[in-house]
């Protein structure tokens, strides 16, 4: 079995009809989904889609690109709205310098709300981080100092160094779609050298289809063929990777039930 540890089931691409686009996942052997909370205040619509699914789970967040809209969004309410059975995580949270959609010291303080609450619920922070890895290592080693807190660097197309602080740090590293494009060896090269009880695979759909699928609309059915492409990083069979990222999936996201999955699955 396959996990999809991030997406966002919520966006138009995918939001026509969740009951097809979830049996197409579960045919092609996935059995979990996280659909991932960009706005809080747009929470509603991911735990409504949470709700009627099974194998379907959701977080809470604000991402960096929205967090000037919502800085008046406290650790406290998002702990109150983590409390909900469907949601496992908090986020998705951090760091992106790369477009600069809000500015950086709302992203600063959005980033250090949802770590305060991913601390105080004990459910793990997916963290956003795009060409701001210095700055994400900084607070990441000084937030932990504070309190340990679990995390997860998603979509990750960062630096090695960037990796290992994050593993040193007690965090795991989930690769998606860009992980099997052409450019991407370094990127490769990275997941090869991470520990297999530290890794995770994910779409992000509707963006970044892995190779196979460029040019297509993503969906959470793709997350093998980004699976198959890290396991032959690796140098393990794809349903080895399939069990260890499933594994490490459960691990991190414990509030998830591992009995609970995608119909047909």
């Amino acid at each position: 079995m396959w996990v999809d540890s991030h997406c966002h089931l919520d966006f138009p691409d995918l939001a026509a009809d969740h009951g097809a686009l979830l049996a197409r996942a579960a045919a092609a052997g996935v059995g979990t989904v996280v659909t991932i909370n960009t706005r809080v205040r747009r929470f509603d619509q991911i735990r409504a889609i949470a709700e009627a699914h099974d194998g379907v789970w959701c977080s809470v967040g604000t991402h960096p690109h929205n967090a000037h809209e919502e800085l008046d969004v406290t650790a406290a309410e998002l702990a109150a709205l983590a409390a909900h059975p469907k949601v496992v995580a908090i986020g998705e949270a951090g760091l992106d310098y790369h477009y600069d959609l809000s500015p950086r010291e709302a992203q600063e303080q959005g980033f250090l709300t949802h770590i305060a609450a991913a601390r105080d619920t004990g459910l793990p922070l997916v963290i956003h981080a795009r060409e701001a890895d210095a700055r994400v290592a900084d607070i990441l080693r000084t937030e932990m100092a504070k309190g340990a807190f679990k995390a997860v660097l998603h979509c990750f197309t960062g630096s090695e160094e960037l990796a290992m602080a994050g593993i040193a740090l007690g965090l795991y590293v989930s690769f998606s779609g860009i992980a099997t494009y052409k450019s991407a060896a370094d990127l490769r090269r990275i997941a090869a050298l991470l520990p297999a009880d530290r890794i995770l695979v994910e779409t992000d759909a509707p963006y970044l289809a892995p190779g196979k699928y460029r040019g297509r609309t993503n969906e959470p059915s793709f997350v093998i063929e980004t699976g198959k492409v890290v396991a032959e990083a690796r140098g393990v069979a794809p349903d080895v990777l399939a069990r260890q990222t499933t594994d490490n999936f459960y691990r991190l996201f414990a509030k998830a039930d591992r009995g609970q999955r995608l119909q047909g699955a």
